[in-house]
């Protein structure tokens, strides 16, 4: 099977580091012109939010429940289940979890410099605990998604399995940052900040997984996906 180009892991990571570097830059100082546009956005979801109950609870149950960052971590354990069981593929099971938990302590420690507080309404249609940015939903979604796509990749997934993996990873990734500036706790630009460090912190494990060596071992060559 044939995969579209990618550029190489170095590029990637490269890029992401410094849009993180530039983001992250602002946010601290926070600069005008983005809190402008921050503001603004988060002030017409807001209105949309009260407006709309129906949606808002829909959007909470998906924050809550679907896009939670604990659920997605399970599927993580789902899946490092399925590499032990099925490929005996401890080492790269162990990866994935380091990965995440590494992703996870990255973000507290964000979070926690930064300390960027989260918008305040009259009216909250729901609440957060903690620092703003980055959104912790938006860089747990991205980071699961992007590393089971890749393992997806990485392990021969037939054409089906990848595009209803990666059509789920769109829906979940972009769909719970949307949750997250809808329902007023978060602003756009912790969304996107989440977005970018979560694709850096899959850019780095890649790179660090692929020259690990642990790919030239028998029982994590590609065999195709079993579904």
């Amino acid at each position: 099977m044939h995969y579209p180009p990618r550029p190489t892991l170095r590029q990637t990571g490269i890029t992401l580091a410094l849009c993180s570097a530039l983001l992250l830059t602002l946010v601290a100082v926070e600069w005008r012109p983005l809190i402008d546009v921050d503001e603004r956005v988060a002030r017409t979801t807001h209105r949309w939010a009260v407006e709309n109950h129906g949606l808002t609870h829909t959007f909470r149950i998906l924050t809550d429940w679907v896009w939670d960052p604990l659920t997605l971590r399970l599927v993580c354990a789902v899946a490092m289940v399925w590499l032990v069981w099925r490929r005996s593929a401890w080492w790269t099971a162990l990866w994935l979890a380091a990965t995440c938990a590494l992703g996870t302590l990255f973000q507290q420690t964000l979070k926690a410099l930064v300390d960027r507080p989260r918008p305040v309404w009259p009216d909250p249609v729901d609440s957060a605990h903690y620092a703003a940015f980055p959104s912790g939903h938006a860089m747990t979604a991205t980071v699961v998604c992007g590393l089971l796509l890749w393992l997806l990749h990485d392990y021969g997934a037939g054409r089906a399995v990848w595009r209803t993996a990666m059509t789920l990873a769109v829906i979940s990734v972009a769909g719970v940052g949307l949750t997250r500036v809808w329902l007023g706790v978060h602003w756009p630009s912790d969304v996107v900040g989440g977005w970018v460090l979560g694709a850096f912190v899959v850019a780095v494990a890649v790179g660090v997984y692929e020259r690990s060596g642990e790919r030239g071992r028998g029982s994590e060559r590609r065999a195709g996906v079993s579904v």
